[in-house]
């Protein structure tokens, strides 16, 4: 792939993320890189690359419409790895990829959609396979925080010989930061095609919905994905479902899965936002809950759909500057080994998550797979973060200022 025109393309630069994503490369991608920026409109890429420092305003612009078949397959062609934020990706991204997978091209986006997912494993994987693309998924924050941070426990357990992953539950202890309206446009199209469709419903529904191989997965029974209020016992914590657990435990799930059940087979993992303790932390976890709930019934009714968007983002809206320069997230990730030991793994970062955060994710995915190449393992197909890019990613976002650490937890001594 030396001989392609461009190292990097960012396709759907116009956009809210794809703007942020494009001004982090210009700060932070090495300078002999040859990138470009890709969208349907001429116009609106000059304008965005105008708005760039330094090289970066001579970065070449590709147009290629999302339904442009011929014009997706010469990008795809003309470079080594492309990085997409256009969304929905149910509706605007299996063209862009069907064309990675068949000129070998490697692949990033920041899809949360289970279904855009599933349908690439089940009509693109032998492609991917074949050509040796890297298709690699969720690579904001869906899912890296999840899918890296069950990775260090797992490497973190085996080191020190304790064995295989059990309960693990993942929880929201910080979130601070906007949602844009590609995010509810996303959840829009799967909550509606779950609604209207039983084949996508029981896709949504199944805790293995990703797996490689359905049949090879463990009967643990039923996986905790989403179980209204609890109480945390390990902390003491009220919790309510966190809004994207339902797409992150699949990920990580499949990273397991693509890695022959590396995490054990008994590994049953969950995530939670954590709501504090006592009777106002019961309250408030109860009033997230009940929250979340009326959101996924409006737009899953027709009749309360249009009033549901009155009241949400439209596409192309997202947090403003300031909301994003005071974002920030941690998660906490504990487990129990088969041997008993327990394990903490901390992810987090003084970014908004969904945007400057998601930002340096995905800019720093699309760069482990244009610089280090050949550090990472060695797989094609419709990979995650953490089988496709895993510690490479790891030790480049630490450099960025995340925190991303594991440590034993050990239990204290009695009297």
């Amino acid at each position: 792939m030396s001989a392609r025109e461009h190292d990097l393309v960012v396709y759907g630069a116009t956009g809210f993320v794809g703007r942020l994503l494009a001004a982090d490369l210009a700060e932070h991608a090495p300078p002999h890189l040859r990138i470009a920026l890709a969208g349907r409109s001429r116009s609106r890429l000059e304008a965005v690359r105008t708005g760039l420092p330094g090289a970066a305003r001579d970065w070449p612009l590709v147009v290629a419409d999302s339904g442009d078949t011929a014009a997706l397959d010469g990008l795809a062609r003309s470079t080594r790895v492309v990085v997409t934020t256009v969304g929905p990706y149910a509706r605007h991204g299996f063209a862009l990829a069907r064309a990675c997978a068949e000129a070998g091209t490697h692949y990033a986006d920041l899809t949360g959609e289970v279904l855009f997912v599933r349908d690439l494993i089940d009509r693109l994987e032998g492609t991917a396979r074949a050509s040796g693309a890297r298709l690699v998924t969720a690579c904001g924050f869906d899912s890296v925080p999840s899918d890296l941070g069950v990775l260090l426990l797992h490497e973190r357990a085996q080191a020190d010989g304790a064995g295989e992953l059990g309960d693990t539950t993942l929880l929201v202890r910080q979130l601070r930061g906007g949602v844009s309206g590609g995010t509810v446009d996303s959840m829009r199209v799967m909550v509606s095609a779950a609604a209207s469709d039983p084949d996508s419903r029981r896709v949504l529904l199944d805790p293995y919905g990703l797996s490689p191989d359905r049949q090879a997965e463990p009967d643990l029974g039923r996986q905790p994905d989403a179980s209204g209020v609890l109480r945390e016992r390990a902390t003491g914590q009220w919790t309510a479902p966190f809004v994207m657990g339902s797409f992150n435990t699949r990920i990580v799930r499949r990273s397991s899965a693509l890695a022959g059940h590396a995490y054990g087979t008994r590994f049953r993992y969950r995530e939670l936002m954590a709501c504090g303790r006592g009777r106002t932390g019961q309250l408030r976890a109860a009033a997230l809950s009940a929250g979340l709930g009326l959101v996924v019934l409006g737009m899953a009714t027709p009749l309360t759909r249009p009033v549901v968007g009155w009241f949400l983002p439209k596409p192309g809206e997202g947090p403003s500057e300031e909301v994003r320069r005071r974002g920030r997230f941690r998660m906490e990730i504990r487990t129990t080994t088969a041997s008993g030991r327990r394990y903490l793994a901390v992810v987090g970062a003084q970014a908004d998550p969904g945007y400057a955060g998601t930002a340096v994710m995905l800019a720093e995915s699309a760069l482990c797979l244009v610089e280090d190449e050949s550090r990472l393992p060695r797989r094609a197909g419709v990979l995650t973060p953490a089988t496709a890019l895993g510690d490479v990613l790891v030790d480049r976002l630490r450099a960025r200022g995340f925190t991303l650490t594991v440590e034993e937890e050990v239990p204290a001594a009695a009297g």
